[in-house]
């Protein structure tokens, strides 16, 4: 298929902005400690060695879309004893997020930029045999020069904003010659499917599959510290807050307070998206006249809210309680990724904004699995129900426990499907 003027001017203008572009991207990585080495990844400059055999490629953009394709590997390790997995991403936050969760026999590396230098120093290194797109990955030359090398290729999780389908309907060609790349399209559900299609993914080879964020795997936790905390807490009741985003703390904190007119023994352990806000969250709490200890400066869970504004860490927290709330819910946000908290063994509660795992939520709300709430009154109200009724609350958490499970044996179809399309066996 013959390049369409689109792409070719986009090629060029990338060789124009890479110094500019390189020079941002580095800058932020050094900033949030990120060695120089490893910083110059961007720039296609390997920091490891390529392994020998097959090696297959994972890229994806961000933390959730780098954590989902974790326990996906994991299983394709198993079915494929000797391939080795490289996986890419573009913030340093996913980087640390990956290390303490890396699959077996797989390896970290910062995605190179959009731009001819770059990606032919990345594809000359690492040479993959087959390469796999998360979510909306659809950088034209990444994409089509991967495929120029040979190497199969696949899209999971497919999911694109109105906006972009909107944006690559108007460019008939150049969507067509960049999703020809594909030799397997897998979408979150069948109106993604359908989107796909009428933008010009190649038909045969688009089909829907499952939101890979509903398998990622068991958060990582330190036993020593769920101890220490166990300890420190004795009997007290606590509930959870978890991936709360600016809008969202003053909700929270206002249904707590509630709460604790009738148990004032409550606790309450709130886990911001972004820890770098713990300032403006600590001022919110003081706002509520409540007192609060801090992960940060090394303080257990007491006194009426922990503040934990650390990363990495939420897999300790859920293992506290039975009753989560999962933030990015009570405004437009999209919601979180439920099936972690279920894996935990806790039940879920979310504001009703959760169009990212619209499916998920559905299924789990059926299933018994998860409640969805309509502000700060509804939030108390259920949280007070599942704190007094044990019979509820085991219910729920059973439910969950049950959901997490069954949606994990899917994962092994989603695997087998991905090995064939790329010819790996």
């Amino acid at each position: 298929m013959r390049a369409p003027f689109l792409y070719s001017a986009y090629v060029g203008l990338s060789m124009l902005l890479v110094p500019f572009a390189a020079r941002s991207t580095i800058a932020k990585l050094r900033a949030a400690d990120v060695p120089s080495l490893r910083a110059h990844e961007r720039l296609g400059n390997a920091s490891e060695d390529r392994p020998e055999g097959t090696l297959i490629w994972f890229h994806a953009a961000s933390v959730g879309e780098s954590l989902s394709v974790l326990a996906l590997i994991t299983r394709m390790g198993v079915a494929l004893p000797d391939a080795h997995f490289l996986i890419t991403s573009g913030t340093a936050t996913s980087a640390t997020l990956i290390a303490q969760r890396m699959p077996p026999r797989s390896q970290h590396q910062f995605a190179p930029l959009d731009a001819p230098g770059p990606l032919k120093r990345f594809l000359k290194h690492w040479r993959p045999n087959a390469a796999v797109f998360v979510e909306s990955e659809l950088w034209p030359q990444m994409l089509r020069r991967t495929r120029a090398t040979g190497a199969a290729m696949a899209l999971v999780n497919a999911r694109l904003s109105e906006r972009s389908i909107k944006s690559w309907a108007k460019r008939p060609k150049l969507a067509a010659y960049i999703l020809d790349v594909f030799d397997l399209i897998l979408t979150q559900n069948d109106a993604m499917a359908e989107a796909m299609v009428r933008i010009h993914a190649p038909a045969p080879r688009v089909a829907r599959g499952q939101n890979l964020k509903s398998f990622a795997g068991p958060l990582p936790t330190d036993e020593d510290l769920i101890f220490e905390a166990r300890a420190k807490l004795g009997h007290r009741p606590v509930w959870i807050a978890a991936s709360t985003h600016a809008g969202e703390e003053q909700i929270v904190l206002a249904a707590h307070k509630k709460l604790r007119e009738t148990s004032p023994d409550l606790l309450l352990i709130l886990v911001p998206r972004h820890p770098e806000r713990a300032t403006e969250v600590v001022q919110y709490i003081a706002e509520t006249g409540m007192e609060y200890t801090r992960r940060s400066r090394g303080d257990l869970p007491e006194k009426a809210v922990y503040l934990a504004d650390t990363l990495g860490e939420l897999g300790n927290w859920f293992a506290l309680s039975d009753i989560v709330f999962l933030g990015g819910s009570l405004l437009p946000i999209g919601g979180h990724n439920p099936f972690e908290v279920a894996q935990s063994g806790a039940t879920v509660l979310s504001g009703n904004h959760v169009f990212n795992f619209a499916e998920t939520f559905s299924a789990m709300e059926a299933a018994g699995a998860a409640r969805i709430v309509s502000g700060s009154d509804d939030l108390a109200a259920q949280v007070d129900t599942l704190l007094r009724d044990t019979a509820i609350r085991e219910m729920a958490v059973k439910a969950a426990q049950n959901f997490a499970t069954q949606e994990t044996d899917k994962l092994d179809t989603i695997a087998t499907r991905l090995i064939n399309a790329l010819s790996l066996t």
